[in-house]
This record gives C-alpha cells, structure tokens and sequence, in this order.
C-alpha cells in the first residue's frame, strides 16, 4: 500500500458523508491500521479502500460521544461552527476565537 497525503488534518471538524455523526480529528494513519476484523465488519458494498488516510475523531451523534475510525473516502468538512461536545475533545484541544480547534499544548503535560 502507498501512502497518499491526508486532505484533512489535525483539530479540523468533520463530518461523516453518509452516516448522522460529526467530530474532531486527534489522529491520522496514512492507510489503513485498524483490524482486518474491524475491516471485514463494513458490508463489502460500503467498504473503503485500506490505501487512504484513516481518520481518528472525537465523534459525536444525537445521542451519544464516542471515539470513531473513518476512511478519508467519507469524510467531508463540518461547516456548521457548532463546538464539539465530546469530553476528550476539551481535554486535548482549545478551541481559538475564530471556533478552529488547536492542540492544547499546556493538557499535554
């Protein structure tokens, strides 16, 4: 598998193209390092490519907060300025003036 650049990157808010749940990205694989039973989990209709950037977010839905591991293929930007509510996201980011998330470097230590 090749490496290709990642379009999205650290602190950016996201939302998931098909399915109801938006977050804040906190980590990127170049390709794909998740489980293959993680992998073979996904109908094969809906199955991405393992040779993308795959996407750790601070998710959120209606109903709940989770962490979520989402292939490049289906992610889109979140334009709706909403703060991100999940707990971890306000331990490992701040989020300036301007609503962009930015590592909090201080809650790193």
């Amino acid at each position: 598998m090749q490496a290709r650049s990642a379009k999205f990157r650290i602190g950016q808010v996201v939302k998931h193209r098909v399915y109801p749940f938006r977050g804040v990205i906190f980590d990127v694989d170049p390709v794909f390092a998740n489980s293959d039973e993680w992998w073979l989990a996904i109908p094969e209709n809906l199955r991405p490519s393992k040779d993308q950037p795959f996407y750790h977010l601070f998710a959120e839905n209606e109903e709940t907060e989770y962490v979520a591991y989402v292939s490049e293929q289906n992610l889109v930007i979140d334009e709706s300025g909403r703060p991100i509510r999940h707990p971890q996201a306000k331990e490992f980011f701040r989020r300036d003036r301007k609503g962009q998330y930015q590592i909090d470097r201080a809650g790193l230590n």
